[in-house]
């Protein structure tokens, strides 16, 4: 059987250009989306050389409305294409009263519009088809507002519920969709965020934090959490969510809240 084409976002560097070369080495076609063309094709040409696969380079600013448009027509039209691995990001340095409003909109337009775009793109043919995947890399950080990243969080947040909430509708339909929620990883995010790389703490190396995830992937795990150790906190946490459903349908306020 012919395998599926995958495209990936963010592809240029660290973790889309890692989950490139281990699709690659699966014997998949790829479509590689990034702003950086020339990083693009001199991955795409050593990537088709030593593994014998097509690589098709799509150059991007996913927060450009046009060249988004251009993505998800991709999505939407090339039926060869089976998974969308949702990876472009950024993060922004600073604290929420020092960040300028223009680059938290250009953050929240990639790190959350460009990502429910592109699966809207896909997911209505992958649903026809009864097959295909959306991994969506989101960040332990939208788990976590005491890390003081706010708005960064926040899409990270989005991106885990989008992704929850997909997997729960598009699953039945044979859609597999994946969060991938990575902690600190060794990119250049970092830098690109404005913080200083020599005084960062030590990392995930991107190597290793992918082939975690692919792990999970083959695992079709709906949540996969490379750096937690004890899997069972996260059923934990998922479960006291869940307990609380069934009060969500009350039409009355709990009594810890009338007047006495």
């Amino acid at each position: 059987m012919t395998k599926p084409t995958i495209l990936i976002t963010g592809a240029s560097t660290g973790i889309g250009a890692t989950y490139a070369d281990r699709f690659a080495k699966r014997g998949h076609d790829l479509v590689l989306v990034a702003r950086d063309e020339a990083r693009l094709n001199a991955l795409a040409t050593k990537l088709s050389s030593a593994h014998g696969v097509a690589v098709d380079v799509l150059p991007a600013d996913l927060t450009d409305a046009g060249q988004l448009a251009t993505v998800e027509t991709r999505l939407r039209d090339d039926a060869k294409i089976g998974t969308l691995i949702n990876n472009a990001g950024a993060g922004l340095n600073g604290g929420f009263v020092d960040q300028s409003i223009d680059a938290v909109d250009r953050l929240v337009a990639l790190n959350t519009t460009s990502v429910v775009r592109l699966a809207s793109a896909i997911a209505p043919r992958l649903a026809q088809a009864g097959e295909g995947a959306i991994v969506n890399i989101g960040s332990v950080v939208g788990l976590v507002p005491e890390f003081g990243m706010s708005v960064y969080g926040a899409t990270k947040a989005f991106v885990l519920f989008l992704s929850q909430g997909l997997s729960l509708e598009l699953g039945p339909k044979g859609v597999y969709v994946q969060a991938v929620l990575p902690a600190a990883t060794r990119t250049e995010l970092w830098g690109r965020a404005g913080a200083d790389e020599a005084s960062l703490p030590p990392m995930m190396e991107v190597n290793e934090l992918v082939d975690a995830a692919l792990v999970g992937f083959d695992r079709r795990e709906s949540v996969t959490i490379p750096p937690l150790h004890d899997g069972t906190l996260w059923d934990a946490f998922d479960q006291a969510r869940q307990a609380m459903l069934p009060n969500f349908g009350s039409v009355h306020p709990a009594p810890r809240y009338t007047a006495a």
